[in-house]
């Protein structure tokens, strides 16, 4: 919402009579007063919000309960996944960073899923403040899955690989 569709909605609401409007969209909740301000002008506060991860399914109360439900069965393959996902070493990123599969863009990813392993062997590169950090095995084995897109952000401590030992 641009300042001339703010301003018409102020000048509409003063001319309607209207003592109190509030307007809530994604991204900005405005709220127009008028009435004994001993001014002709509206007041007017506009907050202009910043929007963050919320549940947006927050506010109908009757799906709830059927939304949960449908939640709860698929959570013992999710049980059986991690108990199988058990067996395997996971490798976590040392660093906040960039990831990167590759070593340039028009160079093939260091590993794939199904690659063999070595101690020592470079599984994809970290860029931090510019700098590329290589990523070594610290484990032998085969990779079994790669859990972060390449060019994705990651965190300190995030699981980047499965690796299967055996």
């Amino acid at each position: 919402m641009d300042v001339k569709e703010i301003q018409s909605l102020i000048k509409f609401v003063a001319k309607s009579g209207a003592s109190e409007v509030k307007l809530e969209m994604e991204d900005i909740k405005i709220t127009i007063r008028t009435g004994n301000t001993g001014s002709s002008i509206p007041e007017t506060t506009i907050v202009q919000q910043i929007p963050m991860a919320q549940p947006s399914a927050a506010a109908p109360a009757a799906p709830a309960p059927a939304a949960t439900q449908e939640a709860a069965a698929p959570a013992p393959a999710d049980a059986k996944k991690a108990e199988d996902d058990s067996k395997y070493i996971t490798v976590k990123s040392p660093i906040i960073g960039t990831f990167y599969r590759k070593p340039s863009p028009d160079k093939p990813p260091f590993v794939e899923v199904g690659s063999s392993i070595n101690k020592g062997d470079v599984l994809c590169v970290i860029e931090a403040m510019k700098l590329f950090n290589d990523i070594e095995s610290e484990v032998s084995g085969k990779i079994v899955k790669i859990l972060v897109d390449d060019s994705s952000p990651v965190e300190f401590d995030q699981p980047l690989f499965l690796v299967d030992p055996s």
